[in-house]
């Protein structure tokens, strides 16, 4: 699935050049190849994100909860 997202993001940009260049403005940096490095850019940065924050909920949140357990079966005892 997020494959499909930034091959859609791809796609989309792609149409915006190739609609930039039917109405006649141009821009020199936006090409087909700065296209491909911009969905390269931001799919990494969606895995960077995912991953820090797994890493992030399996350091804190998992240790705030196992001294949460451990605290109601120490209030229980």
């Amino acid at each position: 699935m997020k494959k499909d997202i930034f091959t859609l993001l791809g796609g989309f940009l792609t149409a915006l050049l190739f609609f930039f260049g039917t109405i006649g403005v141009s821009f020199d940096w936006f090409t087909t190849e700065s296209i491909n490095a911009f969905v390269i850019v931001v799919s990494a940065f969606a895995a960077l994100a995912v991953n820090i924050y797994a890493v992030w909920k399996n350091t804190h949140v998992s240790r705030y909860s196992k001294q949460l357990i451990r605290k109601k079966k120490s209030q229980k005892k």
